[in-house]
C-alpha cells in the first residue's frame, strides 16, 4: 500500500522557497554562524532596499532573512521581536506569521499568528505557532495542518523535526478528498504515530486505519512504504485475489525488484485452490536507444474435470505458459530492429488465465530490422503464427487442422522502397524491390523476388481538375516446392517461375465547392481507370501466401491494386467511378457520402475471387455524419447492381449526451467463399447505454447478440461506477455465452476499488 499523502511529514524542513509580497519597515540578515552577537544591516532609509535580493532567489546558504513591519531589539536580553507582516527567508523556505521572536541566547524562533510555512514544491503549511531551535534544525509544532501540493492535506496534534532530519507526528490524518466544513471526508487515514527516517528513507505508521465517513474499516497495527522522494525501491506492491473456474480462488502477491533505475522484476505468482503455485512475471529495462519487455507465466496443470469437463474434446496439456515479450533497439541514425514475439502452450491457455490477446483467432510474431533515411525505406522482416481459435477446433477440427499444417513461416521477407526527387513537372519515379522465404508444416515452400518500377506524375489544371497518372512494370521470380495448385490438387508442383506484369493507371477528379455564410460543401465526381494484361495460365501454380483474404469495399474500389499483397495481379482493364460529397459547417457539422462503381473492360482474377464476373460491380460506400457532439454514424455498405439489396452492412453510431448515451454497432456480412479463409455468415448486433446519473454515478449496460439463424447472446453485462476527487468504485457483472466447452459460461461479477494517492485493489 502507497500512501504518497503523508509526505507532509517531511514538508516541515524550513527547507523552501517563496518570494516576500510586502514592503517591510525594516529587516535584519541573521547569521548563521557561532557568533554570540545578531549581526544585522539596515538599508539606508527601510529594509526595502534589499528586498531585491530575495526575489531573485540570491540568499547565500545558511543565513536568515526576515523583514517585517516593526522591529524591536532588546539587548539585554539578546532577543529580536518582529511584528505584523513577518517574513522569514531560509535556503528554500519561507515563512509568514503576525509576531515573531528570535533569543539568540537560547537559539530560538518562535512564530505566532496566522503562521503559513510555504514550501518549493507548492505544498503549505498551517498553524497558529512553531518553535524552531537549534539554529532553526529542530521544529515544534501543535495542531499542524498541510495542504499539499496535489491538494491532499494532512493534520496532526503534534510535529516533530529533529536535528537529523527525523521527523514524527502524533495522531495523525491523511486525505486526498476535498473537506468540507463540519463533515468528514469520503476517506481518510489515522495513525497513532508516524515516523519519517531521513536515513533510509522511511516513512514507519503505528496503528494505522482506513476510515470510510468516519467508519473504520481497515486496521493495520504497522505499515512502512518508502518516502515520496524515492522514486523506485524494491518492495511488496498491492495484493490481489479472486477467483476462477479454471484456477478456483486464488490469491496473487506482487514483488517489485528495482534491479537499477532502468530496470526492474515484477514477481506476481498466483497461489490457487484448483491448479497450485503459478508463475507469473514481467522484467522491463530501458537502454538509452531501446527497451525490453517481457511477461509470462507457467503452470503445471493438475487435471481436475468435473463430469462436464469430461465431455470436452480438448485435453489440455501437462505444461502450460505464454511469453510475450517487446524489444526495441536503435541500433544507429537509420537502423532500428524491433521484436514481438507472442507464445502460447495451447489455444485455452490465455482464456483460462484471462490474459491479453486471449480473443485474437491467431498470434502474430515478429522480428524486423528497418532502414529509414530520406526518401529510402528498407526492411528485413520474419513472421511466426500460431493459430488460437478454439472455437474454429470445436467446430470444424478438420479445418483447424489443415490450417495449423498451412500456417506459414516467413524467414526473410525483405523490402527496399526508393522514391526520387520530383522533376520540374512533379514527376517522380518510385522502385520496389520485395523477396519472401515462406514454409508450411505441409513442406510447401515458396521463394519469391519481385520488383515494381512506376512513374508517376500529378498534375492539376487551371480549372481545378486534378489528375494522377501512374505506369508500372512489376516483374516476379518464384521458386516453389511441393505445391498442389488449383486445377491439379493431386500433383505437386516443384519449379521456378517468372512474370512480367505492366500496368497503366490514370485518376481524374474535380471538386465544386459551394460555400455559403453558414456551410462549405464540395461535391467531387472521382474515376480511375486501370489497363494491364490478362493473367498469367501460369499464375495458378504460384503458391497466394499474402493476397489470400480479400473484399471488395469502398476502400480498395478505386485503387489500381486490391490485393494487398505480391502473390496475385490485379490484371485486366476496368474503369471505376464514384462521387464523393463532403459538407461542413453550423447546421450539419461534418457529414459526409461516397458511392461508387466499377465497370470490367474485360475479365478480372479480383472481381472473379469476390463471385462478381459481370461488366458491372456492385455499388460500394460509406456515409459518415457528425453534424453535432450528440450524434457520430458512420456506415459502409455493398449493394447488389440488380436490387439494391445489402450484401455488406457495418453500422457504428453514438447517439446523446452525457447523461443518456447510446452506442450501436452492426454487422452483416456474407463472406466470400472463394477466398482462402472460408468463414461463417456473420450478423450481429451491440448495443450499449451509458449515463452519468449524477455528478459521481454512472452506469452502463451492454449486449452483444448473433442475429444468425442459431444465434443468440453472445455476451452481456454492465458496470456501476462511482468517481470523485479522490475515491473511484466500479462494480462489474458479466456473462458470455461463446461456444467455447472449456470456459465456465457463468456470470462473473468484479469490484474495484481506487484511492487517490493510495492505489487500487479490486477482486473478480
Amino acid at each position: 500500500m502507497r500512501l504518497n499523502g503523508f509526505i507532509a511529514l517531511i514538508i516541515l524542513s524550513v527547507a523552501t522557497t517563496a518570494d516576500a509580497a510586502n514592503e517591510p519597515y525594516a529587516g535584519v540578515i541573521l547569521d548563521k554562524s557561532n557568533s554570540t552577537t545578531p549581526k544585522a544591516e539596515f538599508a539606508p532609509n527601510n529594509i526595502t532596499d534589499i528586498m531585491p535580493s530575495l526575489n531573485k532567489k540570491s540568499v547565500p546558504d545558511g543565513e536568515i532573512y526576515f523583514s517585517a513591519d516593526e522591529l524591536e531589539t532588546d539587548n539585554d536580553e539578546e532577543t529580536i521581536t518582529a511584528i505584523g507582516n513577518v517574513v522569514v527567508k531560509r535556503d528554500d523556505m519561507t515563512l509568514v506569521a503576525d509576531k515573531l521572536w528570535y533569543n539568540q541566547v537560547h537559539d530560538k524562533v518562535v512564530a505566532k499568528g496566522n503562521v503559513v510555512v510555504t514550501e518549493g514544491d507548492g505544498s503549505v503549511l498551517y498553524t497558529d505557532e512553531i518553535a524552531l531551535t537549534e539554529k532553526m534544525s529542530r521544529a515544534e509544532v501543535n495542531k499542524v495542518k498541510v495542504i499539499m501540493h496535489d491538494e491532499s492535506q494532512i493534520w496532526a496534534d503534534k510535529f516533530i523535526k529533529k536535528p537529523s532530519n527525523n521527523k514524527q507526528m502524533r495522531n495523525a490524518s491523511y486525505t486526498a478528498c476535498d473537506m468540507c466544513s463540519g463533515k468528514s471526508p469520503l476517506w481518510q487515514i489515522d495513525a497513532r504515530k508516524v515516523n519519517y527516517d531521513a536515513k533510509a528513507l522511511n516513512i514507519n505508521y503505528n496503528d494505522a486505519v482506513l476510515k470510510v465517513k468516519g467508519v473504520p474499516v481497515f486496521y493495520l497495527p504497522f505499515l512502512s512504504h518508502p518516502a515520496p522522494e524515492v522514486k523506485r525501491r524494491s518492495g511488496f506492491l498491492m495484493t490481489s485475489m479472486g477467483s476462477s473456474s479454471y484456477l478456483g480462488r486464488y490469491i496473487q502477491p506482487t514483488y517489485f525488484w528495482n534491479i537499477s533505475d532502468q530496470t526492474d522484476l515484477l514477481l506476481s505468482p498466483y497461489f490457487t485452490s484448483d491448479q497450485g503455485t503459478v508463475l507469473s512475471g514481467q522484467y522491463r529495462q530501458y537502454f538509452y536507444k531501446g527497451h525490453i519487455n517481457a511477461m509470462g507465466s507457467y503452470l503445471k496443470d493438475h487435471d481436475k474435470k468435473d463430469e462436464k469437463e469430461k465431455k470436452v474434446v480438448f485435453t489440455r496439456p501437462k505444461h502450460r505458459g505464454n511469453l510475450f515479450l517487446d524489444a526495441r533497439y536503435e541500433i544507429n541514425d537509420y537502423w532500428v530492429s524491433t521484436l514481438d514475439l507472442k507464445y502460447v502452450s495451447d489455444v485455452v491457455y490465455l482464456a483460462d488465465m484471462s490474459l491479453p490477446n486471449r480473443n485474437d483467432p491467431w498470434l502474430t510474431s515478429k522480428l524486423a530490422f528497418e532502414r529509414f533515411k530520406g526518401r529510402d525505406y528498407a526492411t528485413i522482416e520474419g513472421y511466426y503464427y500460431k493459430l488460437t481459435s478454439y472455437n474454429l477446433k470445436v467446430s470444424n477440427s478438420r479445418e483447424y487442422n489443415n490450417r495449423v499444417k498451412d500456417l506459414p513461416y516467413v524467414a526473410p521477407y525483405m523490402e527496399y522502397e526508393h522514391i526520387s526527387d520530383p522533376n520540374k513537372y512533379g514527376a517522380y519515379f518510385k522502385t520496389n524491390i520485395s523477396s519472401a522465404f515462406v514454409y508450411r508444416e505441409s513442406d510447401e515452400e515458396s521463394k519469391r523476388v519481385s520488383m515494381i518500377n512506376s512513374w508517376e506524375l500529378p498534375y492539376t489544371s487551371r480549372y481545378g481538375e486534378q489528375y494522377r497518372l501512374v505506369a508500372s512494370l512489376k516483374s516476379d521470380f518464384y521458386n516453389v516446392d511441393d505445391y498442389s495448385y488449383v486445377g491439379n490438387p493431386n500433383d505437386k508442383y516443384d519449379g521456378s517461375l517468372a512474370r512480367v506484369f505492366p500496368q497503366v493507371g490514370m485518376e481524374w477528379r474535380l471538386p465544386f465547392v459551394r460555400a455559403t455564410e453558414d456551410t462549405r460543401q464540395i461535391v467531387e465526381p472521382v474515376v480511375v481507370a486501370a489497363f494491364a494484361p490478362k493473367t498469367n495460365q501460369n499464375d495458378i501454380k504460384i503458391p497466394n501466401a499474402d493476397s489470400a483474404d480479400i473484399e471488395f469495399d469502398d476502400a480498395n474500389i478505386l485503387s489500381l491494386d486490391r490485393y494487398a499483397g505480391y502473390d496475385r495481379n490485379d490484371d485486366g482493364s476496368r474503369i471505376s467511378y464514384g462521387l464523393n460529397w463532403n459538407s461542413y459547417g453550423n447546421i450539419l457539422g461534418h457529414t459526409s457520402a461516397f458511392i461508387a462503381q466499377t465497370y470490367q473492360i474485360t475479365d478480372n482474377s479480383f472481381m472473379r475471387t469476390v463471385n462478381d464476373n459481370d461488366k458491372f460491380s456492385d455499388y460500394v460506400g460509406r456515409v459518415y455524419a457528425m453534424p453535432n457532439e450528440y450524434l457520430d454514424l458512420n456506415y459502409r455498405f455493398r449493394l447488389d447492381k440488380d436490387d439494391l439489396e445489402l450484401k455488406y452492412s457495418e453500422l457504428g453510431a453514438s447517439v446523446g449526451a452525457d447523461i443518456f448515451k447510446v452506442y450501436v454497432s452492426y454487422i452483416d456480412m456474407q463472406p466470400n467463399q472463394n477466398s482462402y479463409y472460408k468463414a461463417q455468415p456473420r450478423k450481429e448486433v451491440y448495443f450499449s447505454v451509458e449515463s452519468k446519473v449524477t455528478k459521481n454515478w454512472s452506469v452502463n449496460v451492454y449486449d452483444r447478440i448473433d442475429l444468425t439463424e442459431h444465434g443468440g447472446q453472445l455476451a452481456y453485462g454492465g458496470d456501476l461506477i462511482y468517481e470523485d476527487e479522490c475515491l473511484k468504485l466500479d462494480f462489474n457483472v458479466q456473462k458470455y455465452n461463446y461456444k467455447n466447452t472449456t470456459l465456465d459460461n457463468d456470470y462473473e461479477f468484479g469490484v474495484t476499488f481506487f484511492f487517490k494517492t493510495l492505489g487500487g485493489f479490486g477482486s473478480n
